[in-house]
């Protein structure tokens, strides 16, 4: 069942930075167009690629007037991208969505449909990770509820699968940082309240090898700084918090059984 608009405008603002996509893009803009929820607008940051990324953009965007290209931008990175998104935006609703991933059609439908029953204003979906370079899939859960807490020891809401309710934040915007930007919001916005997971896989996660997120080795490293310079951690909570980022990490992705018997990994609905 369609949901009704919420507000004057469209309900849903998606934010999508687009960097040599064009190998997913068509796909990824398809399963936004199928969505069963239909009051959405796209603003999609063309963010300097050099591929095909922008014509396809500017193509469907011709086709489809609720499609917004923002482009003229050098590669900046996602979460300045991001943000240009967010400032442009003009729903209640802000949603995320990358250029690689996708979303079932009933995605925007039930978790709008959770938020407004349930009074939530940040909420995560479970997904489905494909590791491209092999093809292997896995189903990811996310907790019922995520405390500041808990998100400090780990990182349990997918980019893609994110929606926050600007009734509730405003219009927030990511930190300046140059990666674990996403992180570091969700942990902002944890300050206010807590974020709900639904769990539903209703997002598919391309986990490519030249992604940002790929290089395991940086993101401890972009962690840690987010840790201690953006957060401003004493250095003790800091070294616990990494600790149980990086453990949990290490536990998910290679014993993924054992997480789920331990609570850090838990399986979707």
């Amino acid at each position: 069942m369609q949901t009704a608009p919420i507000a004057t405008g469209p309900a849903v603002s998606v934010i999508m930075p687009v960097y040599n996509a064009a190998d997913y893009l068509k796909a990824t803009l398809a399963s936004l167009q199928a969505q069963t929820f239909v009051a959405w607008e796209l603003f999609a940051i063309e963010d300097g690629s050099t591929d095909d990324s922008l014509a396809i953009l500017q193509s469907h965007a011709a086709q489809d007037a609720r499609i917004h290209v923002l482009s003229g931008i050098t590669n900046q990175g996602p979460g300045p991208a991001r943000n240009a998104g967010i400032r442009a935006a003009k729903g209640r609703f802000i949603a995320f969505l990358d250029a690689d991933d996708l979303w079932s059609p009933e995605k925007l439908t039930r978790q709008i449909q959770f938020m407004q029953a349930k009074g939530h204003s940040l909420t995560c979906t479970a997904y489905t990770r494909v590791t491209v370079a092999t093809g292997a899939t896995t189903a990811i859960g996310v907790p019922e509820r995520i405390t500041r807490a808990d998100l400090l020891k780990t990182n349990t809401i997918a980019c893609s699968s994110a929606i926050y309710d600007t009734t509730h934040f405003g219009l927030r915007q990511m930190p300046p940082l140059p990666k674990r930007q996403d992180f570091a919001f969700w942990l902002d916005l944890l300050q206010d309240a807590d974020a709900h997971g639904l769990n539903e896989r209703l997002m598919t996660y391309h986990a490519r090898p030249q992604s940002v997120s790929s290089a395991k080795g940086q993101a401890a490293a972009h962690t840690w700084r987010m840790y201690r310079h953006h957060l401003k951690l004493p250095l003790p909570q800091a070294a616990w918090y990494f600790a149980n980022y990086a453990l949990r990490g290490l536990v998910r992705s290679r014993a993924p059984g054992l997480a789920r018997v331990l609570g850090w990994l838990q399986k979707p609905a």
